[in-house]
Formats: C-alpha cells, structure tokens, sequence
C-alpha cells in the first residue's frame, strides 16, 4: 500500500518517515503545488504532498487540486489521509477540537471538479463524499492517539466555502440553521478528484475558531494561526498512528467507483482525452 498525505508542512516534518526522496511529477492537469515526498513509516510507503505549496502560496481556490490528486495517483497512492484547518458551527465543537466529518456541502464556485469532460462524460456517485472504511479508521486513530484534552468527534457536516475571505455573519447563521458541523474552504474540490481517481479518502479537521456567528468571537487570521498551531501535535499523532495502525486487509469501495460511471462510448471520446486520463479510466475503456 501507498498512503497519501495531504496537508501542511507541519505533518511532513512531524511525521518520522525514513528513505525519503523527492519526486517532480508532471501530470496532464499542470504542476503539482509541490513535488511528491515520499518515505517509509512502519513499513508502509508514505507519499507527502503540501496542499498549498511548501510556502502557503496558493489560495484555497487556486491550489492545484487536480494536479495533486493525479500525482499520487500516479506514485501508487491508494488512499489519502488530508487534513484541514475548519471553523465551528456549533458551541459543543470548540477550537482545538478534532473532527472526522463524513459529509460534505459545497459551496464553492470558481473550481475544477473533475478529471474528465472534453467528450467524456462521467456521472459517479458522491452520496458518502469521505470513503466510510476510511472515517471509521481516522476515527478510531483519533480517538486512540490524542489526550484527555483534546475532544474528537466522528461524523458530521463539512460546509466548503470558496474563500478566500471568511463568512459573513448571514452566511455562518445560515449555515448553522442546516445543523452543519464544521466551516471550510479546502475539501472541494479534493474529495471529489479523490473519488473520480478510485481513491480512498477522509480528513481530519482541526477547529481554529468560532467561524463568525458567535457574539463574543469573529474569525481573523491570528486566532486561526495560533489555534492551528495548538492543533498541530494532536493531528500529528492521529496522522501517524493511523498510518501505523492501517489495516493490512483495508478494503474501500472507492478503488472501484468509476466502474459503470462512464456515459460515452469509448469509441467516441477523443483520442486527446483518452490519453489524458488513461492513468484515471483506462482500464474501463478496453
């Protein structure tokens, strides 16, 4: 197995992967936010990648989700572990809490959600965004991995704004008025690509703040800095020890959830695209 990593450069440098190497991986969909770091870590092979760049320099609507996700695609990845700095909707999600959401409302609105397209048509299902085997295993890691101090929480609502700017008061309250759990801006169009790639994969998620809705607290870049700070050493440790614990039987029905989704005849899709995403659907157009 090759488990993938997406997040900050935090986790890489807590991480005690051994045999590391670099690897620039170009792909049809542009350059990767960075190259590919991969390791070893009780026996599993590890692949890094920094979601934003190694310098935080792309925004959460110009990151290179599709480059990304087709980079450790194409190293061997199977499934992917991301983490992700999220406000809280609810009172009993304070900062400093960990979340392993398993469903997703997006509301973003200038991204890339798919691979295909360019006379391919592919309708999959996105009913249970995060891979299930997948939360229940980040869960459990959680749960294990962290202290007394620090609250985790299996299953809820991931609401994916476009940002860069945080809510308006309107929009936090709407957002609670669903009875969503979490405030973010970086799990979509990943979660998606993940998917339509065959991958396994969930996140963990670190409250930093209050989003904008509660009297006495509104969101700015300092509280989120110092709050995902705090955060770090917990999603750390649940990182590692859901890589070192991995089931060596792990199953996920994402490995084959493109099967039965492609609408055009292979005939007719055009040889460009074909290409394209032969690493993707190949094997589902012989």
């Amino acid at each position: 197995m090759t488990i993938g990593v997406i997040g900050g450069s935090g986790i890489y440098e807590a991480l005690p992967l051994e045999s590391t190497r670099t690897e620039d991986v170009s792909t049809p969909y542009g350059e990767p936010s960075s190259a590919v770091t991969l390791g070893e870590l009780a026996g599993r092979e590890v692949a890094f990648l920094p979601r934003h760049g190694e310098d935080h320099q792309h925004t959460p609507t110009d990151a290179s989700y599709r480059a990304n996700i087709y980079a450790l695609k194409s190293v061997g990845v199977d499934r992917v572990i991301s983490t992700n700095a999220v406000g809280s909707l609810r009172e009993d999600l304070p900062p400093r809490t960990l979340v392993v959401p398993d469903q997703i409302f997006d509301r973003t609105k200038h991204r890339q959600p798919t691979f295909f397209g360019d006379g391919m048509v592919v309708h999959m299902s996105f009913a249970e965004p995060y891979c299930p085997a997948l939360v229940s295993h980040l869960a459990s890691a959680a749960e294990d991995a962290t202290d007394a101090d620090t609250a985790t929480q299996e299953g809820g609502t991931y609401v994916c704004i476009e940002g860069p700017q945080f809510s308006t008061k309107a929009e936090s309250e709407f957002y609670r008025g669903q009875d969503w759990d979490v405030v973010g801006m970086t799990t979509i169009p990943e979660a998606k690509l993940a998917r339509e790639a065959e991958l396994s994969y969930a996140t963990i998620a670190g409250v930093t703040d209050y989003d904008v809705w509660k009297d006495d607290s509104e969101v700015s870049l300092q509280e989120v800095l110092a709050n995902a700070a705090a955060n770090q050493d917990a999603i750390n440790a649940v990182v590692e020890h859901a890589i070192r614990t991995m089931p060596d039987d792990f199953e996920s029905e994402a490995w084959s959830a493109l099967e039965g989704t492609i609408n055009t005849p292979a005939e007719a899709i055009p040889e460009e695209t074909r290409e394209r995403i032969d690493l993707l659907a190949g094997e589902y157009l012989e």
